[in-house]
């Protein structure tokens, strides 16, 4: 059962985004209020519609955010708003670092009881051990993406900020996530652009059977990280937000042939950087903390995300 306290009012930055907006459909479905701050992206999926309050918002404008408690008695954060890095990485380095700290000013200001924050997988990298878990020291690896070492930055930003505060950080390690509101031709996740293949009758290219990973459907994620923002308690500053277990391109083309049947799908024996294992997070801790379980295998994820996709864009 999940350990989840008495109604709260929550508040989750980009919460229009893939990961926000299941997250504020996990925490409305839990009982609480939810205020959602929205920028570039405005449209409001069905699922939120009349359940969220939404305010138009740049989380880099200090007094427009601070504003907020004018009209809401915010007791917890979730920050998940951000950019995407252009050619110079500065302006991106610049934006997300100013909401970062605004976000953490708000907090310390309203005394809120918790802040949420997104942190990334890929803080791991470079760590040989496999399921990854948050006892893991963090290695000095270069980084593949802008993105990953932001985040990577994140969290002792965060924890530092918020020392000796009274608000209780949160750092959310998150895996990959995929879902309903992801960009169908996403470059960082390659499922949805393989769906949108098949669901225009192209055959999509071949991939290697045996690679995969740790692909956690986004209803699940939302609802993991809003039991993590809500628990009566925590053990732990960190947390991995994933699956929990690691599927193959095998798997995964098996899940969508049986969604779309009569679809011919290519696959390429073994791994294609040889023998292996494919990475996952261990989610003990988050278990442990909150009841959390995956509600959707492979097979019911792409069945539930090609339903979707029938009569959304995204």
């Amino acid at each position: 059962m999940s350990k989840v306290s008495g109604a709260r009012t929550v508040l989750v930055t980009g919460g229009l985004g893939m990961i926000g907006a299941h997250t504020a459909r996990a925490l409305a479905d839990l009982g609480h209020q939810v205020v959602v701050t929205a920028h570039h992206r405005t449209e409001i999926p069905s699922f939120l519609a009349g359940r969220v309050g939404v305010e138009s918002l740049d989380v880099t404008d200090r007094a427009a955010f601070l504003g907020l408690a004018d009209r809401h008695g915010i007791s917890d954060i979730v920050h998940l708003a951000g950019s995407i890095p252009g050619i110079d990485p500065l302006p991106y380095l610049r934006t997300d670092t100013a909401g970062l700290f605004t976000a953490l000013d708000a907090a310390r200001a309203w005394g809120v009881r918790r802040f949420a924050v997104a942190s990334s997988l890929g803080v791991y990298l470079g760590r040989p051990e496999i399921p990854w878990h948050e006892e893991l020291a963090l290695p000095p690896a270069e980084l593949p993406h802008l993105i990953v070492a932001f985040k990577k930055a994140v969290e002792p930003l965060t924890t530092h900020a918020l020392r000796d505060s009274g608000v209780e950080p949160v750092v959310l390690r998150i895996g990959s996530i995929w879902g309903p509101l992801m960009d169908p031709e996403s470059p960082f996740n390659y499922i949805p652009p393989y769906v949108s293949a098949v669901l225009r009758g192209e055959r999509p290219p071949p991939l290697h059977a045996d690679d995969g990973g740790d692909w956690c459907y986004a209803p699940d994620a939302g609802r993991a990280i809003a039991l993590l923002t809500t628990a009566q308690t925590l053990r732990h500053t960190t947390y991995n937000v994933s699956g929990g277990r690691p599927f193959t391109n095998r798997e995964f083309a098996d899940a969508v042939r049986a969604a779309t049947p009569g679809q011919l799908l290519d696959l390429l024996p073994g791994r294609q950087a040889g023998a292996g294992r494919n990475p996952y997070l261990d989610i003990g801790r988050l278990t442990s903390d909150t009841g959390f379980s995956p509600a959707f295998d492979l097979a019911s994820a792409v069945a539930d995300y090609v339903a979707w996709r029938a009569v959304n864009p995204r």
